[in-house]
């Protein structure tokens, strides 16, 4: 049985992560908590249901147009709105945020109704044993994903041009400037990629579970609490934040029930904000 509860928390908890890498990102480089985030994790999810409900395409092929669109919708929204606030104070930020979120939560709901939906593939079932547990085959497909996805933008933040320039905007703008970089077109890429991985959490998220518009609130929640617990300013983060908040929440859930996991989770975040401000790795923004 707890080997069972572990599992289930290692394979939510890389989704978890996913979830949360975007947020790090914009947070770390622009220094601009999106709340947002959870709107398009939601829309990434949609985008992948009804490329499967009227098209037929597996989500796990969906997933690169899930991101791909999100993308674009992410650097549109930085360039358009978040651009002109982007040194304002961070309650203005935060409401601009707040008001995306408000804005995408309620077309979605005039498009689509508030209806739980869900893509019902038809391997959804597939698992196999490994020492007395069960492993749903999507699952273990979906935290895979979740860990690739994380491998590749690491590789493209420490390997490329373009993530160095990512990296010298979050640690020094003005340097940054110095050196040809150009501040305004990397907050809107950056933005972009955070959206674009919001999207690709929100396509596996609707693999494993229901989804519906106001779905998003949660979830940036969740990917909040995984980015403090990491520690904000490390790629490794969002993995150790999403993998200890999965692995805790599944053992505190079947302790004492599912109606608990909110409170589990905010009480792991309280915990880490008394004993490690800085999060597990100790990360921070360099500014």
């Amino acid at each position: 049985m707890l080997l069972q509860v572990i599992i289930n928390g290692i394979l939510k908890g890389g989704l978890y992560a996913l979830m949360a890498l975007g947020m790090s990102l914009i947070w770390g480089v622009m220094d601009i908590i999106n709340i947002a985030h959870g709107a398009f994790i939601m829309l990434g999810a949609y985008t992948s249901y009804w490329l499967f409900e009227l098209m037929g395409i597996d989500p796990f092929v969906s997933l690169i147009a899930s991101m791909s669109i999100m993308f674009l919708i992410g650097y549109v929204i930085q360039k358009g709105l978040i651009n002109l606030v982007i040194r304002a104070e961070i309650l203005i930020t935060l409401l601009l945020a707040f008001g995306i979120e408000i804005f995408i939560i309620n077309a979605a709901l005039i498009l689509w109704t508030a209806d739980v939906r869900k893509v019902k593939v038809a391997y959804a079932a597939a698992n196999f044993e490994f020492l007395g547990a069960t492993i749903p085959y999507v699952r273990l497909a979906a935290f895979v994903l979740a860990i690739i996805i994380s491998i590749i933008l690491f590789i493209v933040l420490n390997k490329t041009r373009l993530g160095r320039a990512i990296r010298a905007t979050s640690q020094d703008i003005e340097a940054a400037k110095l050196a040809g970089v150009k501040v305004a077109n990397i907050y809107a890429i950056t933005y972009a990629i955070g959206t674009s991985l919001a999207a690709a959490a929100g396509t596996l998220w609707a693999i494993l579970f229901p989804v519906n518009p106001i779905m998003g609130g949660h979830l940036t929640l969740k990917s909040f609490v995984v980015t403090i617990v990491g520690g904000l300013g490390t790629m490794l983060g969002p993995l150790i934040g999403g993998l200890t908040l999965g692995v805790v929440e599944a053992i505190g859930t079947n302790w004492f029930g599912s109606t608990y996991e909110n409170l589990i989770s905010f009480t792991i975040l309280v915990l880490v904000l008394i004993f490690m401000p800085k999060g597990i790795l100790g990360g921070k923004v360099q500014k």
